[in-house]
């Protein structure tokens, strides 16, 4: 007997999921048990076990005051079994249709064999054809005294509403770690395997919130005599030493695109599944972004919220399409080029703070596969500020609002900094020109930092963040002005001209944002 069914919980205390353990004891005290249960969750939660329990309670010829069976009487035994004349299981996937659902309505009709009632166990009841379900409906509504129905399902969505209202739902859910190393370790106690606990928390992760794929790894892993070390199983498992997660990140971070597309290319090589690689580089996302709100340690800190935010939409879209794709590795090299392509415009932008009238040391540091198309992009946005209002230009030097003198600006950068470092440094390029009690004119240096501060979300920060300074809702308008006249300094041995006062500390912040 496979160790699934040989270590299948017999009571509700048994039941891996406690959770459902006490909300099928609360039901079953009250003594008028419902005439319809539908238990859902994901595969391998214990919905066909539980269903065979609250069989056991329902007919049991000795029942404990506690609802727990005595597992001795005819009834228990033959359900244990699966040989219970009265405890019909029928899968939905294989009799789905409206015969087969009338077949079922005759016999509901006919009194139990030997049993108190008669148990119809429908499993993956969300197979059934739209006809077949309004068939069951009306036996649902009405039931003999004498039935009772438990669904079971993954997919509780897929059932008509008209069934989900008629039963008595019992959410199931994907099991935790522990719940599954607990699991895992009544089956170790009863075949005497030795294994160590840190090695049944390699196989809980690699069931993914299964208790029966739980055990089948473990029952593979003993009938092929593999070495049941931890350092084994997540090579067996998961074949992480055929690839570097960190090695990847930090070559994500320096958008090292030659050397990512290698990487890539190297994991096929060592018969690496893509997917599997992106399950693990997901998860390692996932848990840095967590920490990036206060949950969990956090593993890849040089990457800010917004930073992993892409990453993991990226590669997410492309985890969806690994299985349609004619080349396995295209996905995640289409993903990873557009990652280190991103914000070349953002580049070639900051250049212009260092007094650079083209782009060439920004396209140097850029993918050789974008210098061309950097080089157009920044001839496109030369044409368009020939263009410009001059208007815009000639307006008057940079004053403060009556109400926004020095010290409240201050108050406003100190408080922006610490939740977004880069709208801060934008702002540095920037002065209030007009406060008139709902309204804060912005009058700023450079038409990029203009349009980045009139990007959605950096102007809700902006926003909330003036608003709690100001005391009042505020709206936050940005017109372009010439920069304040600026104090040159020539450095003699390296012969570069620089900015004094605070716009070296603009540039000091866009590099630590975008690099140099």
């Amino acid at each position: 007997m496979t160790l699934y069914l040989k270590y299948r919980p017999r009571n509700l205390d048994e039941l891996d999921l406690p959770d459902v353990g006490e909300s099928l004891k609360k039901i079953v005290s009250k003594k008028a048990i419902p005439h319809a249960f539908l238990f859902a969750g994901p595969k391998g939660t214990g919905k066909t076990s539980a269903a065979r329990i609250l069989a056991k309670i329902i007919n049991c010829e000795d029942l404990r005051k506690d609802s727990v069976p005595c597992d001795k009487c005819k009834q228990c035994t033959s359900i244990t079994n699966g040989n219970n004349l009265d405890v019909i299981e029928m899968d939905a996937a294989s009799h789905r249709g409206i015969d087969d659902v009338r077949v079922l309505r005759d016999a509901v009709k006919l009194a139990p064999v030997s049993a108190k009632k008669k148990i119809y166990i429908i499993d993956e009841a969300h197979m059934l054809t739209t006809e077949a379900s309004n068939a069951l409906l009306k036996t649902l509504e009405e039931p003999p005294e004498h039935v009772v129905f438990i669904l079971a399902t993954t997919n509780p969505e897929k059932l008509i509403e008209t069934i989900r209202s008629r039963t008595t739902y019992i959410p199931f859910r994907k099991a935790t770690t522990d719940e599954i190393v607990k699991s895992l370790k009544r089956v170790v106690a009863g075949e005497r395997i030795k294994i160590e606990d840190a090695t049944l928390a390699v196989i809980a992760e690699a069931s993914d919130g299964s208790f029966r794929d739980g055990i089948k790894i473990l029952e593979q892993l003993v009938a092929e005599e593999k070495d049941l070390t931890k350092e084994f199983l997540e090579e067996f498992l998961f074949k992480k030493k055929a690839f570097d997660l960190d090695k990847f990140i930090e070559l994500l971070i320096k958008k090292d695109t030659k050397s990512l597309i290698e990487e890539i290319g190297k994991l096929s090589v060592k018969g690496v599944a893509i997917d599997t690689f992106l399950v693990a580089l997901l998860k390692k996302l996932q848990t840095s972004l967590l920490a990036k709100v206060g949950i969990g340690t956090d593993e890849v800190e040089e990457l800010d919220r917004k930073s992993l935010i892409g990453l993991i939409e990226l590669f997410s879209e492309a985890s969806e399409k690994i299985s349609t794709s004619p080349i396995e590795e295209l996905p995640l090299e289409i993903a990873v080029i557009k990652w280190c392509e991103k914000e070349t415009e953002d580049r070639l932008q900051f250049t212009r703070l260092k007094g650079n009238s083209t782009p060439v040391e920004t396209s140097q540091t850029l993918p050789s596969g974008a210098r061309e198309q950097s080089r157009d992009i920044q001839a496109r946005k030369e044409d368009l500020a020939q263009t410009e209002d001059p208007g815009a230009r000639k307006q008057t030097a940079v004053a403060l609002g009556d109400e926004v003198n020095d010290d409240v600006w201050r108050n406003i950068l100190a408080l922006i900094k610490p939740l977004n470092a880069s709208i801060e440094a934008l702002l540095r390029a920037a002065r209030p020109m007009s406060y008139d009690g709902k309204v804060l004119t912005l009058g700023v240096f450079y038409k990029f930092h203009k349009e980045r501060l009139e990007d959605a979300p950096h102007r809700k920060v902006l926003e909330d963040a003036v608003a709690k300074v100001l005391k009042s809702p505020t709206k936050i308008v940005c017109t372009l002005v010439e920069p304040p006249p600026k104090k040159i300094v020539v450095e003699a041995k390296a012969e570069t001209v620089l900015t004094e006062g605070k716009d070296a500390d603009i540039i000091k912040a866009a590099e630590e944002i975008f690099g140099t």
